[in-house]
């Protein structure tokens, strides 16, 4: 499909700005771009500005996605358009925590909870989470929920009674009080979970618009939903639980237009809580609803169009809208292009898996209309399973024959060989493993460059181990010593044996352990050193696996040319030319039980929850899981079944039977056409990488560690003052955001100031106080040298973004534009001490910010000012001229060059960097020399 050219249910969906609109699209049918050109039309109207208009993703991928298109739409159809960075495309978790921390002070200090940190929390703060006081009722006895052993269920819980319509007085007393004392646990640690920030941001929206007597910063809040907030676009509408669907009707509340896209057939996550009757009754729930179809499919061949269009009848009349789904790619469809098989076990399977992928690799295949043909490669093959616990034996197999595989996501990350072996690093260190012991697994591995150097690694975990040294807790950092550990091999990823594409995956792999570290290290930090690490091998043993399961992210931005293995939920908005679809058994796809979740009736009553029956699971949820498996093809589809050795698990699933009946599959295997084979060339996409202000430092000052950091996944190790800088910034951005609302500040306020926003909870407890001394040194520095200059304050934290590349923006907040004395406009950047950064890099990241400045509001500001607030900073005020502008956007374009073409060179000396800068052991040869 040209970006150009669209079909005429498109060109009404792009063109309709002003009714209720349903779109009703098909899987392949291009909807992405469609809500581009949509929002672009959207911004073509007199009047309209881009902070007018929300539109809501599902995922933060594809807000990165959608963002690049509305950029790349809104250049070429309207040329510079000015402050599309006031626009809001993200999560609706994204959302609600942007409005919570830019309308409630009290909340600007709290971190946010990803699912698996907040399945740690709740695990140590097993009684003050409420975990083990709660009950489950189990065939009529009721019994205390376990530590470890009902973490997730609990979890589950915790969402449902927060996000569903729930009847409380139909839930037991005891999951109340259980439910109260972990909000009270989020309070007390200043946290939010994905589920707490929206349910805080909806009741204050709420608030605001029912109530009179409101604080300055709630009125503010109001007139921006009723003024400014005119278009709400919502993706992925049929995955909507019941709090988000609160969210939208608030945020419409004053009449705003509401455009929603989904497909029935493609609801998934009903045991999360999504509410499929959302989109199949919008029509009567809304006003005036206008519904358009995108049925036309242009992903994928003809025969896959035709079986997915036969999966999805197979759901009930009643289950779904009447739609079609219509071909209309330029992938052609043949006879074998389409298998269903049937092997005798699951190793038998796994032969032929690897064999066909092996045999696909240099197969002609054109991405689009009209372009030259390219030789298929490794990551152009995608193995998708119902659970990846099923993939053992094709995992097997692929090792077998080294054909490179990634998993997406963290599921099954320690069952890698690479894994094993960083996991019996602090075996050993907790004594349980011994040095010869761990040598094997380094070998097994194949992950040591340089044999001489394996004693200096043993001696880094030997003294890591000696947990007397120091009555600094923080001393014993799991991250650095695992970073440390790496230098001490000289394991790079120039020195990764073996070959390039070898190199990149065990990086990738490496850097998702990094993240694994960071995980358990943000709630374990401050543990006494020998407890945290004996916590930290046990996590590693016994949970992490099990955590980990259901991970949906990736740790880092790379895409190594390997096979992907992955569950159909995490395939859900992919594609791939070929799609392997095993293990359709009876028991597995679809799964018994149909995959729900137990916390209803465990532990709510299911009559208590509007439609309870949902989270469980049926054969209607598996069968939309099975039609969102097969549409992820573009035009080779391979399903399979070989009987399980389990009880109950020898028939073939009714999914491999339904497919067996299709005249477009064939049943058996007549090989490949005989094609003239070309060099295997993998896509190479530019992945959507948005990145802050801050981070940007790492393209322009040390390109590698960027690498390491995005594109690898790898994290830095925890500062003990971590939380120091953000509470001043949140202590200085409260100061002005109520200056510009009329309340300005004192000085006598400095102290409540910094209580309300300092938050160091990694820090010692003397450490503690001392940050506290000097942030309230530094505040009252602040009122007494600029206090008086509060007043001229332009705009607080004001959003900027910048594309650098494409599908690579920086983004972030600007801490202060304000007037000056002399009629001219300043940007300002406030930094927490002189040692903070390098003055050039910030001079960088201040022109990068002017540049933003210019795009948000088409004028150029005058200065640009770095505001030290310790005793010991100098502060700079540099004038913005064209030539600083121009420089900048040199420097711009050079990295946006490097980034298409994966040049992350890094010629810095880190001889000079402090004992706290984190990486610098894994930069390539010469790059970090003279580190110790």
């Amino acid at each position: 499909m040209s970006a150009l050219t669209f079909t005429a249910s498109q060109e009404a969906a792009i063109d309709d700005v002003d009714s209720t609109l349903q779109l009703i699209a098909c899987a392949g049918s291009g909807k992405t771009q469609v809500l581009a050109q949509r929002i672009a039309r959207i911004l073509a109207q007199p009047g309209v500005r881009p902070g007018n208009v929300i539109a809501f993703t599902f995922t933060e991928k594809a807000a990165a996605e959608l963002k690049e298109r509305v950029h790349s739409v809104v250049r070429s159809e309207i040329g510079e358009a000015t402050g599309l960075a006031e626009m809001f495309i993200g999560t609706m978790h994204g959302y609600c925590l942007d409005l919570l921390q830019t309308y409630v002070p009290e909340t600007f200090k709290y971190g946010v909870l990803t699912d698996i940190t907040q399945q740690l929390l709740i695990d140590r703060e097993s009684r003050r989470s409420g975990l083990t006081t709660c009950t489950k009722m189990v065939q009529g006895v009721e019994t205390p929920l376990k530590r470890y052993l009902d973490t997730r269920t609990y979890r589950t819980a915790l969402s449902v009674l927060q996000e569903d319509d729930v009847d409380f007085s139909r839930v037991r007393d005891v999951v109340i009080e259980s439910l109260g004392s972990y909000r009270e646990l989020l309070d007390y640690r200043k946290y939010f979970d994905y589920t707490s920030m929206m349910v805080d941001a909806v009741e204050f929206l709420k608030r605001v618009q029912q109530q009179d007597d409101l604080t300055s910063s709630e009125r503010v809040l109001r007139d921006h939903v009723r003024d400014e907030v005119r278009y709400v676009i919502v993706d992925e509408y049929q995955d909507v639980n019941p709090i988000q669907e609160r969210l939208v009707e608030r945020l419409v509340h004053y009449g705003a237009n509401l455009c929603v896209v989904g497909d029935d057939d493609q609801t998934i996550y009903q045991w999360r809580g999504s509410e499929v009757s959302n989109i199949i009754t919008f029509a009567n729930r809304y006003a005036d609803v206008r519904t358009i179809e995108l049925a036309e499919n242009f992903r994928s061949s003809k025969g896959v169009v035709e079986l997915g269009r036969t999966v999805a009848q197979r759901l009930n009349s009643s289950e779904r809208l009447s739609k079609k789904m219509l071909y209309a790619s330029h992938q052609e469809w043949h006879r074998g292009d389409l298998l269903a098989l049937q092997f005798g076990d699951v190793h038998e399977e796994a032969e032929w898996i690897a064999q066909r992928i092996l045999d696909l690799q240099g197969m002609p295949f054109v991405d689009k209309p009209g372009a030259a043909p390219r030789g298929l490669s490794w990551s152009d093959c995608a193995v998708l399973f119902r659970s990846v616990k099923d993939a053992d034996a094709v995992v097997d197999e692929l090792k077998r024959r080294k054909i490179p595989f990634i998993i997406k996501g963290l599921a099954r990350l320690f069952d890698a060989a690479e894994i094993q072996a960083c996991v019996g690093l602090f075996e050993y260190m907790m004594g349980e493993i011994s040095a010869s012991d761990l040598r094997a697994r380094w070998d097994l591995a194949a992950l040591i460059p340089d044999a001489s150097r394996w004693a200096k690694l043993i001696a880094v975990l030997d003294d890591g181990a000696d947990f007397g040294k120091s009555d600094r807790w923080g001393t014993y950092n799991i991250q650095r010593l695992y970073l440390k550990a790496l230098e001490a091999l000289g394991l790079r990823e120039e020195t990764v044996p073996g070959d390039a594409r070898r190199r990149e995956l065990v990086m990738y792999q490496l850097g998702k352990f990094s993240q694994a570290i960071s995980d358990f290290e943000a709630i374990h930090f401050s543990s006494a050193p020998d407890r945290k690490y004996e916590a930290f091998v046990k996590f590693l043993q016994f949970q992490a696996p099990g955590v980990y399961e259901e991970s949906d992210e990736d740790a880092g931005y790379v895409q190594p040319d390997a096979v992907v293995i992955s569950t159909v939920h995490r395939a859900k908005g992919l594609q791939w030319p070929a799609v392997f679809i095993p293990f359709l058994r009876q028991g597995r796809f679809p799964m018994r039980g149909m995959g729900g979740v137990q916390v209803i009736p465990h532990i709510i009553a299911e009559d208590a929850v509007a439609n309870g029956a949902r989270y469980k699971g049926g054969i209607s949820d598996e069968t939309r899981l099975f039609y969102v498996a097969v549409t992820r093809a573009q035009k080779y589809l391979y399903v399979s079944y070989a009987p399980g050795e389990k009880r109950g698990q020898g028939k073939a699933s009714e999914f491999y039977l339904h497919c067996t009946a299709s005249s477009w599959m064939s049943t058996s295997d007549e090989g490949l056409p005989d094609a003239e084979r070309l060099e295997p060339t993998p896509k190479l996409e530019t992945p959507n990488i948005a990145i802050s202000f801050s981070e940007l430092k790492y393209l322009f000052d040390c390109p590698y560690q960027f690498k390491l950091r995005f594109m690898y996944g790898f994290n830095p190790p925890i500062h003990e003052a971590l939380g120091y800088g953000k509470g001043l910034h949140d202590a200085l951005a409260e100061m002005h955001k109520r200056a510009l609302a009329g309340d300005v500040p004192s000085s006598d306020e400095a102290e409540a100031l910094v209580d309300r926003h300092l938050h160091t909870p990694y820090a010692y407890p003397a450490l503690r106080e001392q940050l506290h001394r000097a942030a309230v040194e530094a505040i009252d520095r602040y009122f007494d040298r600029h206090g008086g200059d509060l007043t001229l304050t332009i705009h607080s934290e004001k959003q900027i973004s910048v594309d650098i590349a494409p599908g690579v923006s920086v983004s972030g907040r600007i801490d202060l534009i304000k007037s000056l004395e002399t009629d001219e406009t300043a940007i300002v950047d406030f930094k927490s001490t002189a040692r903070s950064q390098d003055e050039d890099v910030t001079r960088d990241q201040l022109a990068i910010y002017a540049l933003g400045y210019e795009e948000l509001s088409g004028a150029s500001a005058d200065r640009i000012q770095i505001l030290n607030l310790d005793d010991q900073g100098k502060s700079t005020n540099d004038p913005v001229d064209p030539s600083l502008i121009a420089g900048i956007k040199q420097k711009v374009a050079s990295v946006a060059d490097d980034i298409r073409a994966n040049h992350f060179v890094c010629m810095h000396d880190h001889s000079a960097d402090g004992a706290f800068d984190d990486l610098v052991g894994l930069m390539p040869t010469g790059a970090g020399a003279g580190k110790s």
